[in-house]
């Protein structure tokens, strides 16, 4: 278990009567009693002040190909040095990390001096990416450690389900290079059965972080849950209407945790592709061998980004720019 030691007090929170908090972070905004935890089951109420439990506690390292996040127009073929906490404020029957998501386990405390040391010890790594569970409840380490990164030249990433009020994620934003933001699925029917959160303020979430840093979108396609062509094509005019350049990934859902619905099948995932490219120049699919997700030009059809699994080649770009037609691309290069 986390000691008290690791314990901080969190930064967007009130005081009620009665020892009582309101924590103000994502749209839970849960009201806590004293000694009581939140739904995110790492910030709790002590003696009426609101604190953090897992700040500087990483339970997950790894070098992971940026295209593991999956993010597959930012500096793609490098790799970024990825962690991650435990704990989530969504509670998915489906989750693909349960096991740091939903359950209390045990870490190594890392200070913000040693996490951007290691970081700047990796070879060829372009930054820290915060990602396995869910980086926005760990706000206050991510906080402070976007700053920092930052001012050490390092690029900075968060794999989120977007979960999180519009003050917090303002105040963080400047801070951050890269997200992907996971959009579970576009009805809010479905959101509330199969994750406990709501449709709307992940939306928001989307459309905020467009205006300041690079996004990708994934949606992971469940089988007989979100997977109606109606529902594909609701949130892929939706994003088209952001930025009809923002990456869509679609991704292979597999029997997890408490659900065991099948495997989606592959003509799901096709027609998805379809229906986005409908609307979108960037659409991709995950947890599939063989799908063809190589990047080309929306304007000339040259070949920008080759990928086979983990093997990257660049090659039809000369910076953001395609090498056969000159157009801007949306790939940070």
């Amino acid at each position: 278990m986390v000691s008290f030691t690791m314990l901080k007090e969190a930064m967007f929170y009130k005081k009620l009567e009665n020892n009582v908090v309101e924590c103000l972070l994502c749209p839970h905004n849960c009201r806590i009693n004293e000694g009581k935890y939140g739904v995110c089951n790492v910030r709790k109420n002590i003696n009426g002040t609101l604190v953090t439990e897992n700040y500087g506690i990483i339970t997950s390292v790894a070098m992971d190909p940026i295209e593991k996040k999956p993010l597959y127009h930012f500096y793609p073929g490098r790799y970024i040095f990825s962690v991650g906490t435990y704990g989530c404020n969504l509670k998915c029957k489906f989750c693909q990390n349960w096991e740091i998501a939903h359950q209390k386990w045990e870490g190594d405390y890392i200070s913000l001096q040693q996490l951007i040391a290691a970081a700047k010890r990796q070879r060829d790594n372009i930054g820290i990416a915060f990602t396995y569970n869910e980086p926005l409840i760990w706000y206050e380490y991510v906080h402070d450690r976007l700053i920092e990164a930052k001012k050490e030249g390092l690029k900075t990433v968060l794999v989120t389900n977007g979960y999180i009020n519009l003050e917090p994620l303002k105040k963080i934003l400047p801070y951050v290079d890269a997200m992907n933001i996971d959009v579970k699925a576009f009805t809010e029917d479905f959101y509330k059965k199969s994750v406990g959160g709501r449709l709307g303020p992940v939306l928001k979430t989307v459309e905020e972080v467009s205006k300041y840093c690079h996004v990708e979108v994934t949606n992971l396609v469940v089988t007989d849950l979100n997977d109606k062509e109606e529902e594909i094509e609701n949130l892929v005019k939706w994003l088209s209407q952001i930025g009809k350049n923002i990456p869509l990934h679609f991704s292979r859902y597999f029997p997890r945790y408490k659900l065991n619905n099948p495997p989606t099948p592959i003509s799901i995932l096709e027609k998805a592709y379809q229906i986005g490219k409908k609307y979108l120049d960037f659409v991709y699919v995950g947890n599939v061998m063989g799908f063809d997700n190589n990047t080309y030009c929306p304007y000339c059809g040259n070949l920008l980004v080759e990928r086979q699994n983990w093997y990257v080649n660049v090659k039809g770009l000369e910076g953001n720019k395609c090498r056969k037609c000159g157009n801007s691309i949306n790939i940070v290069n």
